[in-house]
């Protein structure tokens, strides 16, 4: 990624401490490290993975792909495939750019600053709309513990709060951003694992139903299961987005992405499987609350929806402090290039501290619309939008390890590993298609609709950028690529 030339201060940038992965703790953009500001290292890297992936939707997955009858288990094992295939090309792409901005960074390399640019613009946007998703979703849960429904105030207090409380732990620091997201993992993946083996010991293959219960054909009622399930494996790119934020990044980004996407799929296809067999298919098809029918029925008596929404509360805050982090990241990155407005690489204690608080602050606008203007449906359609938005960085971060193999960049391909490289990088193209066709028409529709907004905001920053080029050498300093100390 190629950056402006300022001259060398005489302690470390956040410029050059990406640049130098290997350097821990990361240094503030101010020259000065910070003992709020740590690298991640593997253990913390994957958990940001796994926190991302396994939002709240789980507990709800169980039921939602019921209807279809155990087929849908086998769109679950097409998509871990998928998934996979895409976390290997992440983590080959990290170790030829192992900066902070992931597919910003590949598209950008590959093909161009537009490129570039529609990758943080549409990585934005599915951001901060799935942070206001998981808050409004948060509150669902905390509703079963604490009543809370029963006033709309109270309702969008909670749900603002949901949202603030990761955004200031952000704010705080990188340090503490990994603290956050391991206690949070450790969590909620004990009492998930505990519901997914002990179910087996409960499990009946006469509750499982059908294998086909929808009537429809293999290929349909797979596709179909498939779509639902889609949302649940967006996050694979956690670890290569924040990868100037992650130790010795050329090794453990692909380490990472690779372990957190097995750690959700297992519990995914575990968790699913151990409901299947436990709760009666005809009472999971109506179920509201899967884990809790399937605790009740493992141990007895009626806490199991209490516990899985303390589960679920976990699970999502957990999820909404990795998003909140990477929410930033994207935007920080094309702001160092100049692609996004300057504000955005103000960089405190490791994280971005405007793009947090801009996101933080438009989640916060579009929660308040939902539950004061928004019609029914309205959210939902908004949350498969970020289906197809999250795509867009995926197609293109693939097109650009398909690019880079086939362009003959003898520095950037292992030629040894040509064939192997190549097959991976378009199953994860295919996979990233099938994302875009899962979204629906609709979904579709709008995300281009979102995408098209952003290209006025591009025409502005590139006629900026190319005014301060034009200008001379001297103005295509820290202004123009939105780079350096001055920008802290």
């Amino acid at each position: 990624m190629s950056t402006a030339t300022t001259p060398a201060p005489p302690t470390p940038t956040a410029d050059t401490a990406e640049q130098d992965p290997q350097q821990a703790p990361a240094p503030t953009q101010d020259g000065k490290g910070s003992r709020h500001a740590r690298r991640f290292g593997l253990p913390i890297a994957t958990a940001l993975v796994m926190g991302n992936i396994i939002g709240g939707g789980i507990f709800l997955l169980p039921a939602s792909v019921a209807p279809f009858g155990t087929i849908s288990l086998v769109a679950f094992g097409v998509l871990t495939v998928g998934a996979i295939a895409l976390a290997l090309v992440f983590g080959r792409l990290a170790r030829r750019h192992p900066q902070t901005g992931g597919p910003y960074v590949y598209a950008r390399a590959a093909f161009g600053d537009f490129a570039g640019f529609l990758a943080a613009w549409s990585y934005w946007i599915t951001a901060w709309v799935s942070n206001a998703a998981l808050a409004v979703a948060a509150v669902g849960y905390l509703d079963v513990i604490v009543p809370v429904h029963g006033s709309k105030l109270a309702t969008i207090a909670v749900a603002l709060g949901l949202q603030w409380l990761p955004g200031l732990a952000n704010l705080a620091g990188t340090r503490y951003v990994g603290a956050v997201q391991i206690v949070a993992t450790v969590l909620k993946f004990v009492p998930l694992v505990l519901v997914a083996v002990g179910g087996l010991f409960f499990f009946d293959p006469d509750n499982l139903g059908p294998f086909r219960a929808s009537g429809d054909s293999a290929l349909g009622a797979v596709s179909a299961s498939a779509a639902i399930l889609l949302f649940s494996y967006l996050g694979v790119e956690s670890a290569a987005v924040s990868a100037g934020e992650v130790r010795d990044p050329r090794r453990n980004v692909g380490r990472a992405t690779v372990l957190g996407t097995l750690g959700a799929a297992a519990v995914y296809l575990l968790g699913t499987l151990a409901v299947f067999g436990t709760v009666a298919h005809d009472k999971l098809v109506g179920s509201t609350a899967p884990f809790s029918d399937a605790t009740n029925i493992m141990f007895g008596g009626s806490w199991g929806g209490v516990a899985v929404a303390a589960m679920a509360m976990v699970s999502i805050l957990g999820a909404l402090n990795g998003w909140t982090l990477l929410s930033a990241q994207a935007p920080y990155a094309a702001a160092r290039d100049g692609l996004f407005p300057k504000a955005f690489t103000v960089k405190r204690r490791g994280v971005p501290t405007v793009g947090v608080l801009v996101t933080v602050a438009l989640a916060s606008l579009l929660t308040v619309y939902n539950y004061t203007f928004g019609g029914e449906g309205v959210f939902e359609i908004l949350v498969l939008v970020t289906t197809f938005t999250a795509t867009v960085p995926y197609l293109l971060s693939t097109a650009a390890q398909i690019y880079f193999l086939l362009s003959g960049q003898s520095e950037k391909v292992s030629r040894a590993r040509l064939a192997r490289d190549g097959v991976l990088a378009l199953a994860a193209f295919g996979f990233s298609i099938w994302l875009v066709a899962g979204a629906g028409y609709a979904a579709v529709y709008q995300g281009v609709l979102f995408l098209f907004v952003g290209v006025p905001v591009y025409a502005v920053m590139a006629a900026r950028k190319g005014r301060a080029g034009a200008a001379g050498p001297g103005a295509a300093g820290p202004e123009a690529a939105g780079a350096g100390p001055s920008a802290g």
